[in-house]
């Protein structure tokens, strides 16, 4: 998944956060922001492998001190392939520092339906303008 938050054409735009910030600790001003994402994703790291899908929703920046994490409510719809118009959402906390974070996953439609399960999230690379997430998915589905 690529997570675009800069440049010309970004995949993830923040549409709320502080104003009242007076403090030093910079991950105390992200405190309360939102983001929307419609976040490319692919079939390797990189941006130029097949698009397989989008990963859309919305993350939260839930923590006031040290360590940053994020509320998470992500869909990924699957758009070519054998999982084409199928989707499974991950709803969870993502302590985005960790070299691995484990989210569950609550749901899913088509080839997903009834979808249980959980994913380990991996940073593969990050900058300020985008950073590149693999995710390593096991589902129960119906």
């Amino acid at each position: 998944m690529h997570d675009i938050v800069g440049g010309p054409q970004p995949t993830a735009v923040r549409v709320a956060g502080r104003s009242n910030f007076t403090g030093q600790d910079s991950i105390a001003a992200m405190f309360g922001s939102i983001s929307v994402m419609d976040n490319p994703l692919t079939a390797t790291p990189s941006m130029n492998s097949t698009l397989v899908g989008r990963a859309q929703g919305i993350y939260a920046m839930s923590s006031q001190e040290k360590e940053l994490s994020l509320l998470m409510t992500l869909t990924y719809a699957f758009t070519t392939g054998p999982y084409s118009g199928s989707t499974f959402s991950v709803v969870g906390r993502n302590p985005v520092m960790k070299e691995v974070r484990e989210m569950p996953v609550v749901g899913g439609t088509g080839k997903f339906r009834l979808a249980r399960g959980y994913c380990l999230a991996r940073t593969y690379s990050m900058t300020q303008m985008e950073a590149v997430i693999g995710y390593n998915v096991t589902l129960l589905h119906y």
